[in-house]
């Protein structure tokens, strides 16, 4: 038995001295499968194994070389050594490696899939070679192959920090949060100072709307990386997302600080300053965000409508020359932005589309609606973000109430703020359910309201400010409803229905609209008939810096409504009624000297304008007492501001426009039964004030049939109004069950 082992070891030898490795290794794996455990073999083997090893090697210095130009950023000519390399020493995987890095990094993620599969079929147990695998396999649309990857690194390589944070990226992105947030906590715990990491666990704890998370996260990156600039400019947006002002001006400033050429850090200053109420700090942020990239329509509208809100009309008349298209989705101008700069009800539509298609794509599974339940009620879901003291709330406080709930299961979800808010509590008992998705993801929410199996969801919000389009863009009811809210069409398929009424979208005015239009009779905008006004007993003209026997025009509309076109024509009433002021809001210092300015401007003393301060709204209804005559604008009306006063019983006079904004004043005064007080063009507007201001006993006239009205005529009708919108409720579902589609109809008054 020694004589046959010593004559195999024998000839091993003599066949690795003449250079036949093949040989040698043949007769030592024969050995060595009889005789395991024998030492001299097993030397022996080692010593060819590390003969091959060093003959497949590429020199150090070379693999040296090619990895400093990598470093350096030259990327193809660390790919082009690479390849070089790998056809003088193909079994050495180090090289194939770099090749495969090399060409990940110019971005030909196909080649280096097929280098890095070459390498790892040298190196299996390298477990940085299939995380980097698995970054090429994502970057081509793999991910199913790319986790796997990541997953066979982790198995290699447990401590492998990179192979966790890649793996909570893909899991993150596929919005498998609790996974994810596993392969973060790994990583992070191999790795706690990986600053990318951080930030990137903290962008995914804001996608899954877990914003204390968020803010732990971008504050551990910042004490680490203190002028991070995405993380500071992100957490920056969460606190103006949270409603926190001081926070978030405190960290865009640094944003700035951090990243002076970032435009999207100044847009969010812009923001941070507004909401503190730094009106100045936040036109020069938006100023400079305008000036590092002028054809930036999006920060130029924003820079207008916060403008528009100080009563600054120096650069107003640049909106017209902004496009409605843009290259890039977050340089699209919001359709609510541009709605107080044009009375076009072609071009807002134009902008609801391109700004729909550019921001919003369907990412739910199809719906599957319900089958029509035994007790056949028809289940409807209002959804906004204002169940609390908003504007919206008063209105349709009065609806809730009155809704048939033999005949509706009626249900609200909410997204918005309003904990312990007295107009909340006050609608919940006329609810069947207050659900509140405000802490779900938009993937989340539309799940769970999917759950209720709605057969008509109500959007109340549109694209107004805090709403979440999203949901209805997947898809929460069968039947999707736009109302109140928004005073235009949403350009896209979300909805399949719009209220309305014949005087908002006059017949022919469909045309302009995505949406099929129901018409309501009367007013489509409901009403409280039970709000309450308070006691004014107690105050007089007086009170609030009015003159005792002026005449008091008013308008307690928000700046941002009021151009120049409105106030040229304000100051000739000023100047044709002497003893007539002028009574506005004040929600910013900006906006009152701004206006008294422009007054002066116009030879009109400043002093004429009273300026009335934000009070709660039972004390605002109650104020209006004290005015003569409500002076509406004209390219977005008041709406729930004109409801206000005619509840409060000045009668308001407005300007039929073109678009639904613009002729929301011209539906509600023709609702209340005075539809004299619509004017049809500027002259007309200016001529009914002067005669109304010439002839207080007309006047007082009007004023005495807009009292008289204000129970008996349909505006104010809450429970007339409940019927006619639960009418269309009723013939939208109807037409749904039947298999129709959306059709436009009017409910018959």
């Amino acid at each position: 038995m020694a004589g046959s082992l010593d004559s195999a070891l024998h000839k091993a030898a003599l066949a690795e001295k003449r250079g036949d490795m093949a040989e040698a290794r043949r007769v030592l794996d024969a050995v060595l499968a009889r005789f395991p455990a024998n030492r001299r073999a097993r030397v022996a083997a080692d010593r060819l194994a590390q003969r091959a090893a060093e003959a497949d090697a590429a020199p150090i210095a070379e693999l040296s070389r090619l990895h400093a130009f990598y470093a350096a950023g030259d990327h193809a000519g660390a790919a082009a050594g690479a390849r070089t390399l790998a056809a003088a020493f193909p079994r050495d995987a180090r090289v194939h490696a770099l090749l495969g890095g090399a060409l990940l990094a110019g971005d030909d993620a196909l080649a280096a899939i097929a280098a890095l599969r070459a390498a790892i079929a040298l190196a299996p147990a390298e477990g940085a070679y299939h995380s980097n695998l698995g970054v090429a396999l994502r970057r081509t649309g793999r991910a199913a192959e790319a986790e796997a990857a990541y997953r066979a690194a982790i198995a290699a390589a447990p401590d492998h920090a990179d192979a966790h944070f890649n793996l909570a990226n893909l899991l993150g992105a596929e919005r498998r949060f609790d996974d994810a947030f596993a392969a973060y906590d790994r990583a992070l715990a191999l790795a706690p100072r990986h600053v990318t990491a951080w930030y990137n666990r903290a962008n995914l704890h804001r996608a899954a709307r877990d914003a204390p998370a968020a803010l732990r996260c971008y504050l551990a990156l910042l004490d680490l990386a203190p002028d991070h600039a995405d993380g500071l400019n992100n957490m920056g947006s969460l606190l103006i997302e949270l409603d926190r002002p001081a926070e978030a001006l405190a960290a865009c400033r640094r944003a700035t600080q951090a990243a002076p050429g970032n435009l999207k850090a100044w847009l969010n200053l812009g923001q941070a300053a507004e909401m503190a109420g730094a009106l100045d700090e936040a036109q020069a942020a938006l100023a400079r965000a305008t000036a590092l990239d002028p054809d930036d329509a999006h920060a130029r509208a924003h820079l207008l409508f916060l403008e528009a809100y100080m009563a600054d009309w120096r650069g107003r008349d640049t909106f017209a020359a902004l496009p409605i298209a843009m290259a890039a989705a977050d340089r699209v101008i919001e359709p609510f932005v541009a709605l107080p700069f044009e009375d076009d009800p072609a071009r807002q539509p134009a902008r609801a589309r391109v700004y729909a298609q550019s921001s919003f794509a369907r990412t739910a599974p199809p719906l599957v609606p319900a089958a029509p339940r035994a007790d056949a009620r028809i289940r409807i879901g209002y959804v906004s973000a204002d169940f609390y003291d908003h504007a919206t709330l008063y209105l349709m406080a009065g609806l809730l109430r009155e809704h048939d709930r033999s005949r509706f299961e009626v249900r609200a979800y909410n997204y918005g703020p309003g904990e312990g808010s007295a107009a909340r509590a006050a609608i919940l008992p006329h609810l069947d359910a207050f659900v509140d998705v405000r802490a779900l993801d938009d993937a989340a929410a539309v799940a769970r309201i999917r759950d209720d199996a709605l057969d008509i969801a109500i959007d109340l919000k549109g694209y107004t400010k805090g709403a979440r389009a999203p949901l209805f863009v997947d898809r929460i009811a069968p039947v999707q409803i736009g109302w109140l809210g928004y005073p235009g069409s949403l350009g896209s398929d979300a909805l399949d229905y719009i209220i309305g009424d014949a005087v908002v979208i006059p017949p022919g005015a469909e045309r302009d609209y995505s949406e099929q239009v129901i018409r309501l009779p009367g007013s489509y905008q409901a009403n409280d008939d039970r709000r309450a006004i308070a006691d004014a007993a107690h105050t007089s003209r007086a009170t609030f810096g009015l003159p005792d026997e002026a005449l008091v025009l008013c308008c307690f509309n928000h700046p941002y409504k009021i151009g120049p076109r409105e106030f040229d024509l304000w100051t000739r009433l000023l100047h044709a009624v002497p003893d007539a002021v002028l009574w506005l809001l004040r929600p910013n210092r900006w906006a009152e000297a701004n206006l008294r300015r422009e007054a002066a401007a116009r030879r009109v003393d400043p002093a004429r304008l009273v300026f009335a301060d934000m009070v709660p709204h039972a004390e605002h209804l109650a104020r209006h007492v004290h005015a003569d005559l409500f002076l509406d604008t004209f390219a977005v009306n008041a709406h729930t501001t004109a409801s206000d006063a005619l509840w409060g019983g000045v009668p308001v006079l407005t300007l039929a426009g073109r678009q639904f904004a613009a002729r929301v004043g011209a539906s509600l005064v023709t609702a209340i039964g005075l539809p004299e007080l619509v004017a049809q063009s500027e002259a007309e507007y200016e001529a009914i004030a002067l005669a109304l201001a010439n002839d207080r006993a007309a006047l007082a006239a009007l004023r005495a049939r807009l009292a008289a009205n204000r129970l008996v005529m349909p505006l104010f009708d809450t429970a007339r109004h409940a019927r006619a919108i639960e009418a269309a409720y009723a013939t939208a579902h109807r037409r749904r069950l039947d298999g129709s589609p959306p059709a436009a109809f009017d409910v018959a008054g």
